[in-house]
């Protein structure tokens, strides 16, 4: 991968089709559900904006903005992010999220919201402690799929498309500061820690049934958090009990 990865704005169809490619790639869904070319011109036309992290001529990854009106005020849904697995782990898509922000904030924009997998620790980590996101919805099978089979019989699992979503405030105190490139420093401490695991795909192969009972616990210690009045705002890692982070308002 080269030092100088060039984040720009897709705009042709040529490059558009290549984040359809791209899709396939990471996401592995079926074809019925990935977002064609038709979907990222007429997000642009809307007032949205598709970026991409190239690699010389080679699309690395991309992230899609979705115009939105969100808490009474102009915002972006975060549509997708994705990044080919050869240029993962590498800050690739670091780079994105804050040329998204910085994107967004030269429009007048100040808020940015997307949608993670609750069991998901690294996603958690990245969204929450890497660009300081916070967390204080949950749904339960928000795209109404379940794509989990048990590797021994091939049988649908039960495991739902339950979503945490992200809520990025581009100009608050901790996303400045990460923006800066220090180090935030939470000054309380957490009134409740939901733990889940470091790697969510090794469960369901190894365990189905102990991964559906993790999902379902994760869910409802969220409902029952967020009904508190608690909001997720860190996450902790650790090797045996990585955990989200919740505090009051």
């Amino acid at each position: 991968m080269s030092d100088l990865l060039e984040i720009r704005e897709c705009t042709t169809l040529d490059e558009l089709a290549e984040c359809v490619v791209l899709q396939r790639e990471v996401f592995e869904l079926p074809e019925v559900e990935l977002s064609p070319v038709r979907h990222f011109i007429v997000t642009r036309n809307a007032g949205g904006f598709t970026l991409g992290a190239y690699d010389g001529a080679r699309l690395a990854g991309f992230t899609l903005s979705v115009p939105a009106y969100l808490r009474g005020q102009r915002a972006y849904y975060s549509h997708m992010t994705g990044v080919r697995p050869e240029y993962q782990s590498h800050g690739v898509g670091a780079k994105l999220k804050w040329a998204q922000r910085t994107r967004a904030l030269a429009e007048g924009v100040r808020y940015i919201k997307w949608t993670f997998e609750p069991v998901k620790a690294r996603n958690a980590y990245f969204n929450l402690e890497k660009l300081g996101a916070s967390v204080r919805e949950y749904q339960v099978n928000f795209y109404g799929t379940d794509y989990a089979v048990d590797p021994a019989s091939g049988k649908q699992i039960g495991l739902q498309s339950d979503r945490l979503f992200a809520e990025w405030e581009l100009d608050s105190l901790k996303v400045n500061t990460l923006a800066a490139g220090e180090r935030f420093v939470e000054g309380r401490e957490p009134q409740e820690a939901i733990e889940t695991v470091n790697d969510w795909t090794a469960l369901i192969e190894s365990d189905p049934a102990a991964a559906l009972e993790l999902q379902l616990g994760v869910r409802n210690r969220f409902l029952d958090a967020f009904a508190r009045g608690l909001v997720g705002r860190g996450f902790r890692r650790d090797d045996e009990h990585p955990a989200y982070l919740l505090y009051g308002e």
